[in-house]
């Protein structure tokens, strides 16, 4: 059914009739005739009622392609970027990573491979003739390349850090760890097993796993492939650094969180997505539609858009922006990567209009200032930053975000994100708690709004596919970084699990 015109969810809508009952009512009716929104718990069945009460009544059009075509296209970058930024061996990373855009069921299609070494370069092919290409370009990392097509529509660049080394910088500006005695209120021998039961079994597949305490790190483990600098996966970890440059840009007066997103697609008049503020947008909530995998009423009979944002080798933003609203913004939640890509469209939009480099800017506006020296975030082929997604930066690099998000905003005295801005990521959402889940924030973040895994309900987090997690624990003063292969998600997760009540007996609660 690719490339016809569908309609999402019209058995939901025609069971309820509350559209029809909607419209019916609205003109020259009392404002009490109209039905309320209906609540929810939380559970499948109210989600979705309370979602068709909001419906817009749009039509939904899927991506155009072929699905394996467009998972191919994630496979070769998924194995360019394993191979070409993270170093692993070719077969590991075609068996171990990535499975989000690129399902492991799919890649036995693939009749011929070639990666090759000195170009930087990952071609397959598939039984029909097409072959999926993706290439390293510079700090831009790898980018798949649309069908027929060896190139990228931008000129690359190699950002460089502006940092003294890290081999003789001290923690946290570099990787110079002190060699002062531990607080005595902390319990190092419980924190050793903690950190070996968080790693896990070899079935685990961890590559990092770094515990930091009150900005320090307390104990660090690493996999057989990587070290302390390896730029590592991240996935949907990358939602929140979006969220992040966008708070640097409001604190440096560029944007303001609840003003009207300005999004140039979105300036005809009368065009309802005017309502839409950047703050709605951060928090999953834009009414924005797509097809995605978490969506309570998921279609599965067409390629989700939520996957083609990153495989679709096409202008990612225009894309985004010009997808029709499914609800009003701030009613309804839903976690779809339209959204995050809106946000690195607006960061775009504002670093080049005070004449900024954009392709420096995460650099210069934020891991310069913080220590980071691994951090890229890749692209589409016109040299948009894929930020729902595709940044690569070691364990440690994003401990130091982490800790900037634990210290309110603030690193070495200076304010790098607005005043208020951790309260905005760690809070609930509104939409998010009408309907009834209480589990995401602002900023891209996850909140542990229903208290799961036993950790405190004021902690949150950055999250990816595959396992990937920095959780900060604000009560314990602690961040919690863990970054493994994909296929390694499961017993991952599991291993986490068994080390936080340990981890949480080793420090003091904060008083």
């Amino acid at each position: 059914m690719l490339g016809q015109e569908v309609k999402m969810n019209d058995h939901v809508r025609r069971s309820l009739g509350l559209l029809t009952l909607v419209a019916s009512t609205a003109c020259g009716a009392d404002r009490e005739e109209i039905p309320a929104a209906p609540s929810s718990d939380g559970s499948r069945e109210e989600v979705i009622a309370r979602a068709a009460y909001f419906d817009l009544g749009n039509e939904y059009v899927p991506p155009p392609g072929e699905a394996l075509h467009h998972q191919t296209a994630g496979f070769a970058k998924i194995l360019c970027s394993g191979v070409f930024i993270t170093g692993l061996d070719p077969d590991d990373a075609a068996a171990n990573v990535g499975g989000f855009i690129s399902p492991f069921g799919e890649r036995r299609h693939v009749v011929d491979t070639v990666v090759d070494f000195q170009r930087q370069m990952v071609s397959l092919t598939l039984p029909d003739g097409v072959t999926r290409t993706a290439k390293r370009y510079g700090s831009q990392g790898c980018v798949a390349h649309p069908i027929g097509e060896d190139s990228i529509y931008y000129a690359p660049s190699v950002v460089e850090p502006d940092l003294p080394p890290a081999e003789t910088t001290s923690w946290p500006m570099g990787d110079v760890l002190s060699d002062a005695p531990f607080p005595a209120d902390v319990d190092m021998d419980l924190i050793r097993e903690a950190l070996d039961v968080g790693f896990g079994p070899p079935e685990a597949q961890t590559l990092g796993l770094v515990i930091t305490h009150r900005g320090r790190i307390v104990g660090e483990r690493y996999g057989d492939d990587v070290d302390v600098r390896t730029p590592l996966e991240s996935w949907s970890m990358t939602k929140s650094l979006t969220g992040t440059l966008m708070g640097v840009l409001i604190q440096q007066g560029t944007y303001e969180l609840w003003q009207p997103a300005p999004v140039p697609e979105w300036q005809a008049p009368g065009d309802p997505r005017q309502e839409i503020r950047i703050g709605d947008i951060m928090r999953m909530s834009s009414g924005i539609m797509i097809n995605a995998p978490s969506d309570p009423a998921y279609y599965p009979d067409t390629y989700a858009d939520h996957y083609y944002l990153y495989t679709g080798t096409v202008d990612s933003y225009e894309y985004a922006a010009t997808r029709p609203p499914e609800w009003p913004p701030n009613t309804v939640g839903r976690y779809r990567n339209t959204d995050p890509v809106l946000t690195s469209y607006l960061v775009r939009l504002g670093v080049e209009a005070r004449g900024d480099d954009y392709h420096s800017f995460p650099q210069r506006g934020l891991f310069d200032r913080i220590g980071i020296r691994s951090g890229l975030i890749e692209t589409d082929p016109h040299g948009n930053f894929l930020g729902q997604g595709l940044a690569f930066m070691s364990a440690r690099d994003w401990s130091r975000l982490g800790n900037l998000y634990l210290q309110d905003g603030v690193w070495a005295g200076e304010r790098i994100l607005p005043e208020g801005y951790v309260e905005y990521a760690s809070t609930v959402a509104p939409a998010w708690i009408d309907d009834g889940r209480r589990v995401y924030g602002g900023a891209f973040f996850w909140v542990n709004g229903e208290g799961a895994d036993g950790l405190p309900t004021t902690s949150y987090s950055m999250r990816g596919a595959g396992g990937q997690s920095t959780t900060i624990i604000p009560s314990h003063e602690l961040v919690v970084v863990r970054i493994g292969k994909y296929t390694g998600a499961g017993e991952g997760g599991d291993a986490l699990d068994a080390m936080w009540p340990m981890l949480l007996e080793a420090v003091p609660e904060v008083q």
